[in-house]
């Protein structure tokens, strides 16, 4: 193996700048490029912003690109001289022909332990169902989605109070350790890529607002787990007094109350589950500012007994 690898990186969001971080700090790899998402309109005001990644990028002087698609991308220019390819959270579909141009091809850093959790939701989906365990997958990339070979796995034990940002930042901690464990022995051949148990595995789909909708007929640990899921985005929800209600901070209790029902007790606010109650600790009515729920309870003085649907 030659003294360094030379890197083109494809990432986009926060846990994928923990990981480029990690290629930088070590002498044994050259990024030539990084491929970022282009800026988007977020806010109000709908003011451009760039990806976390492309502010890492500039930080560090590497060079960068953001197209659109890669399917029209020239890649002339690399072809030759990349060793490996490495993907993390980059959010757009990446041709085979980008895929394998790289002497090793390319390798993804996905957050499960695949085959369980394909697709674009692993960590929300892993947070909703209330599992105790997940992991990363340091994977071979191919035409499929997350189907390729994987070259290794680290676990990680999911706390009780764990959300999705959480749970991301732990996450890309060992996936970095994971990965810089993995690409000397795989280009060396001392870790050659195993086969996935296709039949063992399990989709998810890319989340959108209407997820979050509570249904306060579900159990606590149900909606607290959806609540763990989706915090902060798309956020989980319910309707009162016809608005749309964002639940910003919740906790479960183990308190008796009608399901879908607002109770107060002792400046402490709850909506009743189907076994218990949730907590509200921080919210936001449509329309109206966020607020904690001392707040919320101050300008609402009727709340007991009202129902979200």
């Amino acid at each position: 193996m030659k003294k360094t690898i030379s890197i083109i990186f494809f990432g986009t969001h926060d846990f994928a700048t923990t990981i480029l971080q990690g290629l930088i700090d070590s002498p044994l790899f050259d990024i030539k490029l990084v491929i970022t998402q282009p800026d988007r309109p977020v806010g109000r005001k709908q003011e451009l912003q760039e990806s976390p990644v492309k502010t890492l990028a500039k930080k560090n002087n590497l060079n960068l690109a953001q197209p659109k698609s890669l399917k029209t991308f020239d890649f002339t220019d690399f072809r030759d001289f990349i060793d490996l390819g490495i993907c993390a959270q980059y959010g757009l579909i990446i041709p085979e022909s980008i895929l394998n141009a790289p002497q090793h091809g390319t390798l993804n850093v996905h957050t499960s332990l695949l085959p369980k959790y394909r697709g674009a939701s692993p960590i929300q989906s892993a947070l909703i169902n209330g599992e105790t365990e997940t992991g990363v997958t340091i994977m071979k990339m191919d035409a499929g989605l997350d189907t390729g070979p994987i070259i290794l796995q680290k676990t990680l034990n999911i706390a009780p109070d764990d959300t999705y940002t959480t749970l991301d930042q732990k996450m890309a901690k060992i996936a970095i350790l994971g990965l810089l464990e993995a690409i000397p022995q795989y280009i060396s051949g001392a870790l050659p890529p195993i086969p996935q148990a296709n039949s063992q595995a399990t989709p998810t789909r890319q989340l959108t607002r209407e997820d979050g909708r509570i249904d306060w007929q579900k159990t606590t640990s149900v909606i607290y787990n959806l609540y763990r899921g989706l915090t902060p985005w798309p956020g989980v929800w319910t309707t009162w007094d016809g608005k749309r209600l964002k639940l910003i901070k919740i906790k479960p209790s183990d308190k008796k109350k009608e399901a879908g029902v607002f109770a107060t007790e002792k400046n402490k606010l709850f909506v009743g589950s189907k076994n218990g109650s949730i907590e509200i600790l921080e919210l936001q009515l449509e329309g109206k500012q966020q607020m904690d729920a001392q707040q919320f309870l101050n300008g609402y003085k009727n709340l007991n007994n009202s129902r979200l649907i």
